[in-house]
């Protein structure tokens, strides 16, 4: 049976619609950006026809409330800059955090630049693993500084929560998009070091104690065998 070039064309356009279905439902079910490899791997489209699908979607939605967003060689399916602070009142925070996890990169976002030994005295050992995933997330930078890192924000951290960096409000409008009920001690951390040298203090205190417990216990031996010589 002789296929018609008509019927080839009909083919593939079949082919090429299914392709556009599978990608556009892996952006829309991930919410993250995601590389080329992984929507190869999930859609098992061929990376050829691939890109070209990704510019075609851009296309189709450049003028409604989603958009399909390019950066360096990610995508990622998103609501429209037009249409984020609708989203804002919707959502109370981001359900891909944890509550735990969005307390943590609050007091880094109000904070910065801060220590991480700093974020872990306020939240505990468990916020290494948060700062960790923020990190490998490009959200927050850690530098290296001493025994500890210093944590700041990523301008990624920005375009992810749709942050305007040029509003005054900068801070507050951080932790709203993060988490609306997260409240931030404005003394996070100085809290912790007065505790730290008050402790500390305490300790010295304590020590000297000690030692002139010690001196007087030394002291009265002393006397004690002073005392005996003399009787023999």
């Amino acid at each position: 049976m002789e296929i018609s070039k008509e019927s080839v064309e009909e083919i593939d356009n079949a082919i090429e619609a299914e392709n556009m279905k599978k990608v556009e439902a892996a952006l829309f079910i991930a919410g993250r950006f995601m590389s080329l490899q992984e929507l190869v791997a999930l859609t098992d489209v061929n990376p050829i026809f691939l890109k070209k699908i990704l510019e075609d979607l851009g296309d189709r939605y450049k003028d409604s409330g989603i958009e399909v967003i390019k950066r360096d060689n990610l995508w990622k399916m998103d609501v429209s800059q037009e249409y984020v602070w609708m989203v804002n009142k919707l959502a109370t925070g981001s359900s891909e955090f944890s509550k735990a996890e969005q307390e943590t990169l609050a007091i880094i976002a109000y904070k910065q630049p801060i220590k991480q030994s700093v974020i872990v005295k306020i939240r505990g050992n468990k916020a290494y693993e948060h700062i960790k995933r923020y990190v490998e997330m490009g959200l927050v930078n850690k530098k290296k500084t001493g025994h500890t890192a210093e944590l700041s924000l990523n301008d990624r951290f920005h375009e992810y929560f749709h942050v305007n960096t040029s509003q005054g409000n900068e801070k507050l409008e951080m932790l709203g998009v993060i988490g609306q009920d997260i409240e931030v001690d404005e003394n996070a951390g100085e809290d912790q070091n007065n505790e730290k040298k008050e402790n500390e203090g305490k300790e010295s205190e304590v020590e000297r104690g000690m030692d002139e417990v010690k001196e007087d216990i030394d002291k009265g031996e002393v006397e004690k065998d002073q005392i005996q010589t003399e009787r023999e």
